[in-house]
């Protein structure tokens, strides 16, 4: 239990119980209150238990908590950036007296870990963001988890390891901290410098890489997140076989992959630093740092919520204390008259770069077109064209939003029949009402139930995109941050169109041939969408209708309009 390992890095915390002990930590478990972790907190707790988040004994304390937020350290003093902690309901936390023992159990329910109780507090979640990523913006994807999925109140207390996460991918590539120490010890491995990725590595990726290993005379680890990336982002399925064969291509016996299953934060320069702290007690010796390391993107003004260069200022403020080296690294461009990729600043006044951004790469994958020899390896784009085929051949949902009785089911038949006419994909129709009555039953009309109501939907409507079908989804779906969870659950697996039929309230109401309104405003019915409850109107939906200006007919046929002139369909 917290052994202190130390083969070829720095001193691990490995927080496992031994087999004997863990054996009778399962007994006791059975008693305990529990914890069913999320998936963020399980990235945490596997890298708290394994030693890749030493010196960390278990989630941080409210002492720990707040000194990391001010000053990027533990309260004893020892260099952290980032607030690992459990976040969990309010409900749950009220059941908890201090110094309790709870049991953190996986999805499944089986038993991670046992966890003493010694602190519990509602946080400044606004603060937290602003301290942590710089801004209470929730284009920011860690500050949109804050304050949309993550619970209310924090627990902090050690940890005592019981059984380690199952992990039933890629088996021969994950290692623990203490694992790949011994391996970089057994290979004579004296200095190793680490890439961090998040994303497929094409040409530019592997000539930084190389340079980088070369520069400081180091072998090479390229360690990709497996655990939670951005919203969005290739899964990490895709992108380890991208990696696999990438590896061939540097020399033989210098470079090895091995997965890490951390939950990124995107946190800019903060994220860099905690970056390069696990790779550290991984067993690196050097740390590549590049342009905009673990940025998010824009924020809700346009701009970067980061400097370009920001993570390199900040690793070299604590450059004496980190016990790793960073490697500075520029953007690599491939430069036309050299035939070769050179850093930005390296290119002379009249050359050619030529370069494909992100978003143009991904424009090429979904419309089919040539993806070229210099920005990528044939193995690495064929891999990525078996997971992203040609747009017309992927899954989409259309997902209406809007008022009872502002004509989301009417469109949606409508639309359901125009695209059957079509006849080259599967279609479905998750109806608001059918589904309540088939899918959610025992559901109410709480905002709790409600919500449940549309992540069922969503979840059902992203199985059928994933497999390449067409899903219509027609409920109310009143409440942005539910829209939006949908949207980041479909998005990555296909296309996703949000509808708004925006029909007035004053014409729901005339056409109200349930009597529903009429109730609701007699308060017969509680919680009414519109009348006792608010709608909360999408802010950038991909079409908004209006069925006062436009028929059923006319309104389908600009949802296929739209369908069309964004590549689903042919």
């Amino acid at each position: 239990m917290q052994a202190e390992y130390n083969a070829h890095g720095g001193t691990l915390k490995q927080l496992y119980l031994s087999e004997e002990e863990a054996k009778l930590a399962k007994e006791t478990a059975k008693s305990l209150l529990s914890w069913d972790l999320t998936h963020r907190q399980i990235c945490d707790i596997e890298l708290l238990l394994n030693g890749g988040f030493s010196p960390l004994e278990g989630f941080l304390t409210q002492q720990d908590y707040q000194s990391v937020l001010d000053k990027m350290r533990l309260a004893n003093g020892v260099l952290w950036p980032m607030p690992v902690t459990l976040d969990v309901s309010a409900k749950f936390a009220e059941q908890i007296e201090l110094g309790d023992e709870i049991a953190l159990r996986d999805e499944e329910g089986v038993i991670i870990a046992i966890m003493q109780v010694s602190d519990r507090w509602q946080p400044n979640k606004a603060e937290e963001a602003e301290k942590i990523f710089g801004a209470n913006d929730q284009t920011h994807p860690a500050v949109s988890y804050l304050f949309n999925q993550a619970g209310e109140i924090y627990l902090g207390g050690k940890l005592k390891g019981v059984s380690t996460p199952s992990h039933y991918d890629f088996k021969a590539l994950r290692d623990t901290p203490a694992e790949l120490q011994d391996k970089f010890k057994k290979w004579g491995w004296n200095k190793v410098v680490a890439f961090q990725t998040r994303n497929p590595m094409h040409r530019a990726h592997q000539e930084l890489t190389f340079r980088a290993a070369k520069q400081v005379e180091a072998n090479l680890l390229i360690q990709p997140v497996v655990g939670m990336t951005k919203p969005g982002d290739i899964d990490h399925f895709s992108r380890v076989r991208c990696y696999e064969h990438l590896v061939k291509h540097y020399p033989e016996q210098t470079t090895t992959l091995s997965l890490l299953p951390l939950a990124m934060r995107m946190g800019g320069p903060r994220e860099a630093v905690w970056h390069a702290i696990i790779r550290k007690n991984y067993g690196c010796t050097h740390f590549i740092v590049g342009r905009d390391h673990a940025g998010p993107g824009k924020n809700a003004q346009g701009e970067d919520f980061y400097g370009p260069y920001d993570a390199q200022n900040l690793m070299n403020e604590f450059k004496d204390e980190l016990g790793i080296e960073m490697v500075p690294f520029q953007m690599m461009v491939y430069v036309k008259e050299r035939a070769e990729y050179q850093p930005v600043d390296n290119v002379q006044e009249g050359e050619t770069v030529l370069n494909i951004s992100g978003t143009e790469f991904r424009r090429r994958l979904a419309e089919g077109l040539e993806i070229p020899d210099w920005f990528s390896y044939s193995e690495v784009v064929s891999e990525l064209r078996k997971r992203y085929p040609a747009r017309h051949k992927q899954g989409v949902t259309v997902f209406f939003t809007g008022l009872s009785g502002s004509g989301k089911s009417t469109i949606a038949n409508a639309l359901l029949n125009k695209l059957m006419e079509l006849g080259d994909r599967s279609i479905t129709l998750l109806d608001g009402d059918v589904v309540r009555k088939h899918l959610s039953s025992e559901l109410g009309f709480s905002k709790e139930h409600r919500n449940l109501n549309i992540q069922r939907i969503g979840y059902v409507a992203s199985e059928i995109t994933k497999n390449g079908g067409i899903a219509i989804c027609a409920p109310i779906a009143p409440y942005r941050s539910t829209r939006r969870e949908v949207r980041e659950m479909i998005a990555p697996l296909g296309g996703f169109i949000e509808v708004h039929v925006a029909t007035s309230l004053e014409v729901c109401e005339q056409r109200d041939r349930k009597g529903l309104y009429a109730k609701a405003r007699e308060g017969i019915i509680k919680e009414f969408t519109g009348i006792s409850d608010p709608y909360e109107v999408p802010e950038n939906p991909e079409l908004i209708i209006d069925t006062v200006n436009c028929t059923p007919d006319e309104a389908a046929q600009r949802i296929i309009l739209k369908l069309e002139s964004m590549g689903y369909i042919k």
